[in-house]
């Protein structure tokens, strides 16, 4: 737990960098508190402002939990999405070092409400393949997707969707997913979500509607995924020009 104060690396950059190998140890992860500012600050031999810089980056990113008169600690694990540079689920899970495993997979032809049939611009009534998975990490299922596609596509339901979803658009019809906007938004799991998730009757889930395009900008996919709140943290980078 050394700073160099002669490093042209800046010294919050260094105390970041040091935290963070801190928190992997194991009385952290198992709920000790961080020595308090002042303390730590000392044996750093830097500011408390520049200590307290270093610690709203973790507080930031959700890797630690600050509380007032009483300290900071590792926060409990969840699962982060990311906004800037957008993911599959399959490709978001892999970078945090999760196995994905479906619990449940249903593949059928719907007929598409207003908000598909608008959003793929097709006729009233109209059929859709619709994918619907409870999936999750080993033992624990913590999100349900139900997926629409534009029949455009050509989607078989005979496809194998245990595979990742958009390594089959591109590599078997050539489609390649390449924007998506996105709505985030909190709401009370239905019975039916609370069953799926295994949550308590009205606990909040977070709901997330990703509309999906190609690269000519043709719509492909509506998603919409419905997280346990307990297990996702959703953060977003942003960058002021």
């Amino acid at each position: 737990m050394n700073i160099d104060h002669k490093s042209q690396t800046p010294l919050h950059i260094q105390a970041e960098a040091l935290l963070r190998e801190m928190i992997q140890r194991e009385e952290y992860q198992k709920g000790k508190l961080l020595p308090n500012e002042v303390d730590l600050s000392k044996q750093l031999n830097i500011s408390r402002n520049t200590l307290r810089q270093a610690i709203n980056k973790l507080v930031y990113e959700g890797l630690l939990i600050r509380k007032k008169g009483y300290g900071t600690k590792v926060a409990a694990k969840g699962i982060s999405g990311r906004a800037k540079n957008w993911y599959s689920f399959s490709q978001e899970m892999q970078a945090l070092g999760i196995q994905v495993q479906n619990f449940e997979l249903h593949v059928s032809w719907q007929t598409a409400g207003n908000e598909v049939s608008s959003f793929f611009n097709l006729q009233p009534d109209q059929q859709v393949l619709t994918l619907e998975r409870l999936r999750g990490k080993k033992d624990f299922p913590f999100v349900y997707f139900i997926s629409y596609f534009n029949p455009e596509l050509g989607i078989s339901s005979d496809e194998n969707f245990a595979n990742p979803l958009y390594e089959i658009l591109e590599k078997k019809y050539g489609v390649k997913a390449s924007l998506s906007y996105e709505e985030i938004s909190a709401i009370k799991a239905t019975p039916f979500l609370c069953k799926k998730l295994n949550i308590p009757n009205d606990d909040p889930v977070l709901f997330r509607r990703r509309l999906v395009y190609d690269e000519n900008k043709r719509p492909i996919e509506f998603n919409l995924g419905y997280y346990r709140g307990d297990s996702f943290v959703f953060s977003v980078e942003s960058e002021r020009k």
